[in-house]
């Protein structure tokens, strides 16, 4: 009685769930019965045999070139090979005197007809597996340029099945929103942003925290900005699934990373960390803890700038942010003289230089590929600036949402307004990385010159000054004698900067505004 081994595989785990390897199994057992064959050990696999490689049949074959028994038992020929690698081992191992038995195929394998016929049905095997993969990478092609996903959703979205786009983890998606938002801020690297989603709760497919690789993972991945991009190609595509984050905030991530956007951790966190420089030779103010006190030094031995207490900052900039005051009345008068610009230029449209850019987008990528088709430049190249092209697309299209939805609406410009009302009582009030974003969000050029602090206010600051000052001078007039076009170059300044989003672009974040109400 011949002693053998017998093998059975099916392409994935979930097959084998199921009962094709029972099935195999009992054909095999069948056919060892009719032939006076003994199975002495079975060799059982879950893997594609599409690709060469699989560690079981690797195993097996091992044991049989050192003569362990006589021979091998298989189901099918496709069971045992669809590559031409692994095909020629097994007709390795016939030419070396061992036998190999199909369980299911009436063929001689020690014959030359026998081993011939096998042979066609193996390249039969081969192909369908090439035109398999062929009909795959259409489909999938296919899916991508509908702007779908048609792979596992990443963290922070959920699958809604075939052909539908994925949808937000209403559980997990705040979580990515929040990683992306803490990292562009500057404040984490990737060690201590790990730690802290892992103590908000962000978890993996499998319930456990994020690596620090998983961590680098998301931050790399321009999904969430509604980009796909094919890890293994690095092609491309337009997704129609709703982003996480803007293409903006994407973007100063990647800055952060790269290096582009400062130093990103401290090692004690100190309130004003890099925001302040000296004004005489203009190095950074570097803060350390002396008796209990945070002092931010120069450290240029000649500088007569030597240094300034954190408190003193606190004092300049709550003192600064003072002298933003807008009162009830002036809010009100305000909003109608607001109101009334609105009525005046319904009929204008201020998307059109939004589109004629989307079209300009549209025009420089179709260039591109031009390039590439004309052999300007490499795949490589083509790829990089393909995908800064469609974020830079993506940016576009976030502003003509923004501006399509909220264009002259009231709401935003008194809900802005309101927000500057109470900035400087939101700042005493504020924890300590609260105060910094408002330092940083409120002043554009920090400075200190011996013992005293400057500060100079941002842009959207002094829109807001000036807008005010246009209609509500000292002493106040209800009607105007300010020229019209100057007054609607000041709503105009105010009403871009109050629309939602926009905070981003000066980076303020949504959460920010949400801590400052509250504190309020």
């Amino acid at each position: 009685m011949k002693k053998c081994f017998g093998y059975v595989r099916v392409s994935t785990v979930k097959q084998g769930e199921g009962v094709s390897l029972a099935a195999q199994r009992e054909a095999i057992q069948f056919f060892a019965a009719r032939n006076d064959i003994t199975i002495t050990q079975w060799f059982e696999e879950k893997e594609t045999a599409a690709k060469a490689g699989r560690p079981v049949f690797a195993s097996m074959l091992r044991l049989l070139k050192r003569r362990k028994v006589d021979g091998v038992v298989m189901h099918k020929i496709d069971r045992s090979a669809r590559n031409f690698a692994d095909w020629a081992k097994i007709g390795d191992l016939a030419d070396a005197g061992i036998d190999v038995h199909f369980a299911t195929e009436s063929l001689d394998f020690r014959s030359r007809g026998g081993r011939l016929s096998a042979d066609i049905q193996a390249v039969i095997a081969a192909d369908y597996i090439r035109n398999l993969r062929d009909e795959t990478i259409k489909g999938i092609t296919g899916r991508l340029k509908q702007g779908l996903y048609p792979f596992r959703a990443p963290i922070g979205y959920l699958d809604q099945g075939r052909g539908k786009p994925k949808t937000p983890d209403p559980v997990r998606a705040p979580l990515v929103r929040r990683a992306f938002e803490l990292y562009a801020s500057g404040s984490h690297s990737l060690h201590s942003l790990r730690e802290e989603l892992a103590r908000n709760g962000l978890r993996n497919v499998r319930g456990k925290s994020l690596t620090k690789g998983g961590v680098e993972k998301v931050l790399n991945n321009p999904f969430y900005c509604g980009i796909i991009r094919i890890q293994s190609t690095g092609k491309t595509y337009q997704g129609i699934h709703e982003p996480l984050i803007t293409a903006g905030l994407f973007e100063a991530v990647q800055n952060v990373k790269s290096g582009k956007a400062g130093k990103k951790v401290t090692r004690h966190h100190h309130t004003y960390r890099g925001l302040f420089h000296c004004g005489n030779c203009g190095a950074a103010m570097t803060p350390e803890r002396q008796k209990g006190k945070v002092y931010y030094r120069c450290q240029r031995r000649d500088c007569p700038t030597k240094c300034v207490r954190e408190e003193t900052i606190t004092e300049a900039a709550w003192r600064a942010l003072s002298r933003l005051r807008i009162t009830d009345a002036d809010l009100s008068g305000f909003m109608r003289a607001f109101e009334r610009w609105c009525h005046s230029r319904r009929e204008e449209t201020p998307l059109k230089a939004l589109e004629l850019r989307l079209s300009q987008a549209d025009t420089r990528l179709d260039r591109l590929t031009d390039a590439l088709l004309d052999r300007m430049i490499d795949n490589e190249a083509y790829l990089a600036r393909k995908e800064a092209l469609m974020l830079e697309r993506r940016r576009i299209e976030e502003e003509i949402k923004r501006a399509g939805a909220a264009a002259d609406d009231p709401l935003h410009v008194r809900k802005f307004l309101e927000l500057a009302k109470s900035l400087a009582d939101s700042f005493i009030s504020a924890l300590p990385e609260e105060k910094r974003q408002i330092v940083r969000d409120a002043f554009s050029n920090r400075a200190v010159t011996g013992k005293n602090v400057a500060l100079e206010p941002a842009d959207w600051v002094v829109a807001v000054q000036n807008a005010l000052t246009v209609y509500f001078g000292d002493p106040y007039r209800p009607t105007s004698r300010t020229h019209p076009l100057e007054q609607n170059d000041q709503i105009v300044a105010l009403v871009e900067l109050s629309r939602p989003g926009d905070f981003e672009s000066t980076d303020f974040h949504e959460d920010d505004v949400h801590c400052w109400e509250q504190a309020a």
